[in-house]
């Protein structure tokens, strides 16, 4: 459980990074968006690092908080929206968190960072993977398209258009687009077009 100045540290960690890219998050400016000195960012946190491991962490707890829709009752196609949606919520609510999670470029330095963003990756690929699965097996989901790549369409549409709403300034209304790019994906997906 962090603590509320760890929580403090994190959150002006993730908008430092938002503002000036991740060459702009140093301790010494981060001591500065907080108002608190260096060594007491270091009391909570040993290194930027164990920053962004936190950062990081803190996402993958919110998918793994998901992982209960692989056995809800609701059908496959029904369970990838609350997921993508959900998500959706996540970066309207924090937007900032996008320039840490989509830039794993910037870890490729760094192998627990990297291996950090290759987890949560491979975590969401994954239930993603089982709900199509078991829409396949349910007949709801089309089987002439492997899983993986399903997935991966899932995911990579959402990334692309994430991005591209961080990236103009969030100019343009993300639940309505996510919705529509939901509900493009599930016809693609539903046996009934085959």
């Amino acid at each position: 459980m962090l603590t509320e100045r760890q929580t403090q540290i994190i959150e002006s960690s993730i908008k430092l990074i938002a503002s000036k890219g991740i060459q702009g998050f140093t301790i010494k400016n981060l001591s500065r968006a907080i108002g608190i000195s260096e060594p007491a960012i270091y009391r909570h946190f040993s290194s930027k690092t164990s920053i962004l491991l936190a950062i990081l962490s803190n996402f993958k707890e919110i998918g793994e908080a998901m992982m209960f829709m692989v056995n809800s009752n609701l059908d496959a196609i029904d369970k990838i929206d609350f997921i993508f949606s959900s998500m959706i919520d996540v970066f309207i609510e924090q937007p900032a968190i996008i320039s840490v999670l989509f830039s794993e470029e910037i870890f490729k330095n760094d192998d627990e960072l990297e291996q950090k963003i290759v987890d949560i990756q491979n975590m969401h690929q994954s239930n993603i993977e089982n709900i199509i699965e078991i829409g396949q097996n349910e007949n709801k989901i089309r089987k002439d398209i492997d899983k993986s790549t399903f997935a991966l369409m899932f995911m990579g549409s959402l990334r692309l258009l994430v991005k591209r709403w961080d990236m103009n300034k969030h100019n343009f209304n993300l639940k309505k687009e996510g919705s529509k790019l939901i509900n493009s994906l599930k016809l693609i997906t539903q046996t009934q077009y085959i």
